[in-house]
């Protein structure tokens, strides 16, 4: 014997005002979602600039909350990282110790805390290679929104050959095998982030249009 399921009451009442508002929002960031991706990951990227301006300006604590702020998300060694406002954007770990600024050179931590000093100028509170990746992520994404019609996702073969030149880089540096230098961390972390625009956005952009679809079928906003 079928047994026919009976249909579902409709929602009515404050639910429905939820589901509704809920559907709206997800209409707005279906529509919108390459501007918000742009912007929040443009910001990522200014603020560890903004610190050593900062810094410099006098705001320290500013300067300074912004540094803490990133630094479980980055080494910000020193000798791997842009400086402004001073006489040269990179620096050795040994020219920084013959300045007398780093007392303990071998010492990791005492490095990650060194922000700089007026004779060198301020770091930036992001490494170059990750500068650079998040760099490339918004630059990336601007090319996107001017080509995402032309675009067509990168195969994951050839992401993993963009990744390549950075973990042969980061990793040979990272056994001290050898010690990269700002322009191959630039390049590479560059690389890897317009990349990852390459291969990501374009399938987000499939995503949020079903989304998109849907949630107006349900709430007319077209």
């Amino acid at each position: 014997m079928n047994v026919q399921e009976s249909p579902r009451a409709p929602v009515t009442g404050w639910r429905r005002d939820i589901v509704l508002f809920l559907d709206r929002q997800i209409y707005r960031l279906s529509k919108r979602w390459l501007g918000v991706f742009n912007a929040l990951i443009a910001l990522y990227l200014l603020l560890p600039v903004v610190a050593p301006v900062l810094i410099a300006n006098g705001f320290t604590q500013a300067g300074y909350l912004i540094y803490a702020v990133y630094r479980p998300a980055c080494h910000q060694l020193p000798e791997r990282s842009y400086f402004l406002f001073g006489p040269q954007a990179t620096y050795s770990i040994d020219e920084l110790w013959a300045l007398g600024l780093l007392p303990e050179p071998e010492n990791i931590l005492a490095r990650q805390r060194f922000v700089g000093a007026a004779e060198v100028g301020f770091k930036i509170a992001l490494c170059q290679r990750d500068l650079a990746l998040y760099g490339g992520l918004v630059l990336g994404g601007l090319i996107f929104g001017v080509m995402r019609r032309r675009i067509r996702a990168l195969p994951f073969w050839a992401y993993g050959l963009c990744l390549l030149p950075m973990a042969i880089d980061g990793g040979s540096q990272l056994f001290m095998l050898r010690e990269s230098n700002w322009l191959l961390r630039t390049l590479t972390g560059g690389l890897v982030g317009l990349s990852t625009v390459w291969v990501l956005y374009p399938h987000l952009e499939t995503a949020f249009a079903q989304l998109c679809q849907q949630a107006n079928k349900r709430v007319h906003l077209d």
